[in-house]
């Protein structure tokens, strides 16, 4: 059977890194809502672990409310975060958003950063970078460990949840433990979508651990590439390791992060004309937009590129599904307690 065409992916950062703290959600919210009348996939907003500013998870979580559809992609960093607290935040985070949450992996390595939390001492990235992928593998087990039909909610004999169908995932990693089974129950897309940023450090051991924590943990690879070329060698590369670690590498959407800056709406087309060539060209399964002023380009955006990409097919003109799995043409995965149930 041949494999439905879907269109490119498009997803847009709601912050740049110049950009000073806010402090409060509601310039994200707007953002976010602007995005979401452009019927994109998703948005990121970065975490300034350690620095000014609202943390990203708890800012996205504000505006899950706010909106109806977007995807909502936070940043979190995992190097000095317990394991299963990072589970349970992107769990709820789906359940505020009703299936709408992602995360986006990362790590912290400053001397500056450690200090904030006393636990450890910093590390190089080609040390961290291992830890965070077992971070994502047990975070994928902590949602798993709740079936889906574990809640029981039975009134007439006190029985809220089915204790077979909740399981510990006894996971030992470099350097952390973690027996579960999760306190939060399963989230709504199963399990969360995970993005990772393969791109820093490309030449040295810290880029190869990200890409390779992409490679065998993420849903959505993102690579900051200047060219279609190298665009689609990093997606071929990445999908050549997906598949040494047994995954079906069709299951890793590769974006290539681009960044934008428009001096006016007028200046999306020539945007859409990159966006579709790169895409006809199959240098990534879509794009993860980073406008140099999200308050300036994001509108811009919205109101000419968003048009134009739709008159060519190449972008929704209205939300078909409900979550974050869905608009990214995921499937929704089963639970592995459940399937090693039911084969035992």
């Amino acid at each position: 059977m041949p494999v439905p065409h879907h269109p490119p992916r498009l997803a847009v950062a709601l912050d740049a890194p110049q950009d000073p703290p806010r402090p409060d959600a509601g310039h994200y919210t707007a953002l976010a809502r602007l995005a979401e009348r452009g019927t994109l996939d998703f948005v990121t907003l970065g975490d300034r672990f350690g620095g000014p500013g609202p943390d990203a998870l708890a800012v996205l979580a504000r505006i899950a409310p706010a909106t109806r559809r977007i995807g909502l992609v936070p940043t979190v960093t995992t190097t000095h975060t317990e394991p299963f607290h990072v589970s349970t935040a992107v769990a709820t985070l789906d359940w505020v958003s009703r299936g709408r949450a992602g995360w986006t992996v990362e790590v912290s390595t400053t001397e500056a950063e450690a200090a904030l939390v006393g636990r450890r001492p910093a590390a190089p990235p080609a040390e961290v970078w291992p830890e965070a992928g077992e971070v994502a593998e047990v975070a994928g087990r902590l949602w798993d460990s709740w079936e889906d039909d574990a809640e029981i909610r039975d009134r007439a004999t006190g029985r809220f949840v089915d204790r077979d169908r909740l399981h510990y995932v006894d996971f030992t990693g470099r350097s952390f433990s973690v027996r579960g089974p999760s306190i939060v129950p399963r989230p709504p897309q199963g399990r969360p979508v995970t993005v990772v940023d393969a791109t820093g450090d490309t030449g040295g051991p810290g880029g190869a651990a990200r890409r390779e924590v992409a490679a065998a943990r993420a849903d959505v690879a993102l690579v900051r590439v200047e060219d279609p070329q190298t665009a689609g060698a990093a997606r071929a590369a990445l999908r050549a390791r997906a598949r040494a670690h047994g995954r079906d590498p069709g299951d890793l959407l590769v974006l290539a992060s681009l960044p934008v800056e428009l001096e006016s709406a007028a200046d999306a087309a020539g945007l859409a004309d990159l966006l579709g060539d790169w895409y006809a060209q199959g240098a990534a399964d879509g794009f993860h937009l980073r406008p140099a002023d999200p308050a300036r380009d994001l509108p811009r955006i919205v109101e000419g590129t968003v048009p134009l990409l739709r008159e060519r097919g190449l972008l929704r003109r209205s939300y078909e599904g409900t979550t974050l799995r869905a608009h990214l043409g995921l499937p929704r995965p089963a639970s592995i307690y459940a399937l090693a149930r039911e084969a035992s």
